[in-house]
């Protein structure tokens, strides 16, 4: 209860920083303005006054009783009003944009007086007409820098007495801005250059230093430049007012660049796993290309995780990043019914190489596999997009380039393929993963062993040309219980395929390109499978053995080709006065011929007893790259591409060309005729196509199966067309449809000439697409904001639309949709196996507040798809933000408000819901 009490108090010491906040963005309450006195009261200038615009030499000043200062002989000095050498006082005054230089030292103020004897400088404000201070010193030695409103400086001891001292510090990687503490004090005592003694300061990372949003106040504190600040009591600030938060003593660090610390955990509540501590670890650079951060959880009921993440980069050589993580999931408690214990994890790792750091040779690598349930039950909230991928891919590759003539393309690559959806979880027996370990893979570059180096390839002999190219791999399929176990490799399929294409091309009657070629290929296998037929012990059935022959074996296979196409350009003018001028289709003809012999000699023949049959089968069946074709392929096939455009007159009545508008970007019909074929001659029509409508808006992308044989009452194809069954032309076997549609307030007002604002929000789903999953919010937003890799990017100096403050005619906004559908009917089924429509959109209601959401509707399984609620708060220097997912099966809410700078990332309270 007194935990709950806190945190109650907190929220609302918070809700009274974001009202005093808004209240001043919204002029409710004035910011009042404190008359401060000036700490030094300067000596009257002594009469008379002389007026000289600037004297910087210290050697034409007169000697004191016969000797000179030394800091006379080393300073230099100036002043825009009165520069004046005092014998009496032996003091030097200096008015009006002073300054003065020594050494590493720099001061300027609106009043410098300096005691040359002492060797001692005051500086302080003046007042300008309207009674206002002005010019307040500025202090620099080395690298550090304080802006005081009074400050007394000895050059022989260093050290000083600063009033009223505001400094920044970077910190971090050393970024400016909302990642640099600002350190003010009532006094400052230095002590020496690296050493300052602070009495009542405070620390903030707000922008504003004069009246910060919140500060954490300080009462005596020991400040290193650039290094850390050791305070006494300390304890947070909200709008001036205090809060409970509060420590007897503080370390803040203001190391520039990366340096080890603890990362806090976050204190929460698991309504099925109990208290919890989240994301605690530690940081550790441990050199100057890479460093490593290692966290964990711990929940009451014996569940825990832990993970690594080791980020490393070498400019212009490589960079990449290897993630880590493992949970042990633990439900309810052991001797109930409803205990369980699993076990998930996962491993990303990418790597990729600068292209200058070698041009002829590279390596790279994107790595994403592990259990195939550890995003969906996973207890980070950063993984709740993710629980709607249901694929996990991995590539890791070599590649090197010889380039001598002729060249040699080489590479080695490891590939991983895993299928996540629930249905494959669901079978354990299901070989759901798919790997390759490894593949090689070369080739050499085309030849034309006819034709001239220099010059242009003319005609049917200068154009034959070939090829050279060699593929072989170790290809294996396991599922999640033999994964990364010896067992997955007792189905490895080991084989090599050379393969040496042969081509020539050349022009008919000047507008029909022709091309004609061939292939040859060599394929190789290290086992091969007999089959037999064989009785069982009743000697009445039996049944076909299959016996495995390890052994190199081979077969080769050839092919022939030729094909010929033209383009075809039509343009229907309807006058430059109309709003449309022009329609433009271009038509893409082709028509293709392929031959390919029947390979008999590589089948063998046992007798089925049972059936009377002669069976033929290849020993090359079940291996890598399968048998050779057994029978003739002779076919013809057609295709035609089609692109259709409009010319429209432009709106600018500046331009002089019409703008170009693509009314179909691409319309592809597809068909082929099997001569070889006793039955069924003809190939289902296929068509697919797509384009963008709505200035880009708008994108849309369908195919289609047009059959046109009819079937018989068991859905199997006969060889009589479907018009002449009582149907149509065609029949339809199959259809996809995908809308994409997006918009936002800027659709409907002036364009933008950039695209800077698209960019910084499209870096809000690295995070997601790294992993494997879709680049936009469809699937929600990742809600983990101590992750600013998975979060929102806050600008901090963010003050809102400075013309329309509060939106009053115009509110930001966007709005994403996809629409996707598909169908099936190739015998009679007529059903959608997937038919869903998808939405998300954010709404600025002011500019600090933002809401969204993300949602959607499976019509076939008659159900909402993925839903969240965002509610983001900017509150200058704090972020707050609510996300909810009402329903499903990852219904769950997380609220979090802390401060943005990663400095103070850890002052921040968030509490979360997981199923």
């Amino acid at each position: 209860m007194q935990s709950n009490k806190h945190l109650f108090l907190l929220l609302a010491l918070l809700f009274v920083g974001t009202f005093y906040s808004v209240a001043q963005e919204d002029g409710i309450i004035p910011l009042p303005i404190k008359a401060e006195k000036d700490t030094i009261i300067a000596p009257l200038f002594p009469d008379p006054v002389k007026k000289d615009s600037i004297s910087g030499d210290s050697a034409a000043l007169k000697r004191n009783n016969g000797k000179a200062p030394l800091l006379l002989d080393k300073i230099k000095y100036k002043a825009k009003d009165h520069v004046r050498l005092s014998q009496k006082d032996q003091k030097i005054y200096l008015y009006n944009e002073a300054e003065i230089y020594y050494q590493d030292t720099e001061l300027k103020a609106g009043i410098i007086i300096m005691d040359y004897i002492k060797n001692e400088v005051y500086a302080g404000r003046i007042k300008d007409s309207l009674g206002n201070y002005t010019q307040l010193p500025y202090f620099k030695q080395g690298d550090n820098e304080v802006r005081p409103d009074s400050i007394r400086f000895n050059f022989d001891t260093q050290k000083a007495l600063i009033w009223n001292s505001r400094t920044e510090q970077q910190a971090g990687l050393g970024q400016l801005g909302s990642d640099a503490m600002k350190v003010y004090a009532e006094i400052t005592k230095k002590e020496n250059d690296s050493v300052y003694f602070l009495h009542e300061g405070k620390l903030t990372t707000s922008a504003d230093t004069i009246n910060p949003d919140y500060y954490i106040r300080i009462r005596k504190a020991k400040f290193v430049p650039k290094k850390k600040v050791i305070a006494g009591f300390s304890n947070l600030y909200i709008a001036d007012v205090p809060t409970p938060i509060a420590l007897p003593f503080a370390y803040f660090p203001l190391t520039v660049g990366r340096s080890a610390g603890v990362m806090m955990p976050t204190f929460g509540n698991d309504p099925d796993r109990g208290y919890f501590l989240q994301n605690g670890g530690y940081y550790v650079p441990f050199s100057e290309y890479a460093d490593i951060t290692l966290t964990g959880d711990f929940y009451t009921n014996g569940s825990y995780g832990f993970r690594t993440q080791s980020t490393y980069t070498k400019r212009y050589r490589y960079r990449g990043n290897v993630n880590f993580r493992y949970e042990n999931l633990v439900t309810s408690q052991k001797g109930f019914d409803d205990y369980s214990n699993s076990k998930v994890w996962n491993i990303q790792i990418s790597h990729s190489q600068d292209t200058k750091a070698s041009p002829n040779s590279r390596f790279s690598a994107s790595v994403n596999l592990g259990s195939s349930s550890y995003y969906q039950n996973s207890l980070n909230q950063v993984n709740l997009p993710l629980t709607q991928n249901n694929n996990l891919s991995s590539s890791i590759s070599y590649s090197k380039t010889f380039p001598a003539y002729p060249s040699v393309n080489m590479s080695l690559t490891a590939s991983h393929s895993q299928n996540t959806s629930p249905a494959a979880r669901a079978d354990p027996d299901l070989d759901n993963i798919q790997m390759t370990l490894p593949t090689f893979q070369a080739s050499m570059e085309r030849i034309f062993p006819f034709a001239k180096k220099d010059g242009i390839k003319k005609g049917v002999i200068q154009n034959i040309n070939f090829q050279y190219d060699v593929n072989a791999r170790n290809s294996l399929t396991t599922n999640d219980a033999d994964f990364l176990k010896a067992a997955m490799f007792d189905n490895a399929l080991v084989g090599a395929k050379h393969r040496i294409p042969i081509s020539t091309n050349f022009k008919v009657a000047k507008f029909f390109s022709v091309t004609m070629g061939g292939s040859y290929e060599d394929v190789w296998a290290l086992e091969t499978y007999t089959q037999r037929y064989e009785l069982g012990e009743d000697g009445a059935t039996g049944s076909v053995v299959r016996d495995t022959i390890s052994g190199f074996d081979r077969y080769n296979k050839y092919n022939m080709s030729a094909s010929i196409g033209t383009t075809v350009y039509g343009t229907f003018n309807f006058g430059e006065d109309k709003k449309i001028q022009a329609l433009r289709h271009v038509m893409r003809p082709s028509l293709s011929y392929g031959y390919s012999p029947s390979f008999d000699q590589f089948y063998d023949e046992y007798l089925n007893n049972d059936t009377g049959e002669i069976v033929q089968y290849s020993r090359f069946e079940g291996t890598l790259n399968g048998a050779p074709s057994l029978g003739k392929s002779n076919s013809l096939s057609f295709s035609l591409a089609n692109t259709l455009e409009a010319k429209v007159r432009d709106k600018d009545s500046t331009a002089t060309e019409p703008k170009k508008v693509p009314i179909l970007s691409n319309f592809n019909i597809s068909t082929g005729y099997n001569f070889e074929s006793d039955s069924l001659k003809l190939s289902p029509l296929r068509i697919n196509g797509g384009t963008n409508i709505l200035d880009n808006k708008m994108s849309i992308n369908f195919s289609a199966g047009l059959d046109p044989y009819a079937i018989d009452n068991n859905g199997r194809r006969i060889e009589k067309f479907n018009i002449d069954n009582g149907g149509s032309l065609f029949r339809l076997t199959q259809a996809n449809i995908n809308i994409g549609y997006s918009i936002d307030s800027e659709t409907f007002g002036k364009k933008k000439e950039d695209e800077e604002e698209d960019e910084d929000e499209a870096g809000a789903y690295d995070y997601v697409a790294q992993s494997g999953g879709r680049d936009d919010d469809l699937f929600g937003r990742s809600d983990n904001f101590d992750d600013r890799r998975a979060g929102d990017d806050y600008d901090e100096d963010k003050d809102g639309d400075v013309e329309n403050p509060r939106y009053a005619t115009k509110i930001p906004w966007n709005f994403r949709l996809a629409y996707s559908a598909s169908y099936f009917n190739s015998a009679r089924q007529n059903e959608f196996s997937s038919h869903s429509l998808m939405f998300s959109g954010d709404i600025e209601l002011s500019p600090r507040w933002k809401v969204g959401g993300s949602s959607g509707y499976d019509f076939k399984n008659k159900g909402f798809t993925l839903t969240q609620l965002r509610f983001e708060r900017d509150l200058k220097s704090f972020r707050m933000n609510f996300n909810w997912t009402p329903f499903g099966q990852y219904s769950r809410w997380y609220f979090f408000i802390g401060i943005k700078s990663s400095i103070l990332s850890d002052l921040k309270w968030e509490n979360r819901s997981q199923r």
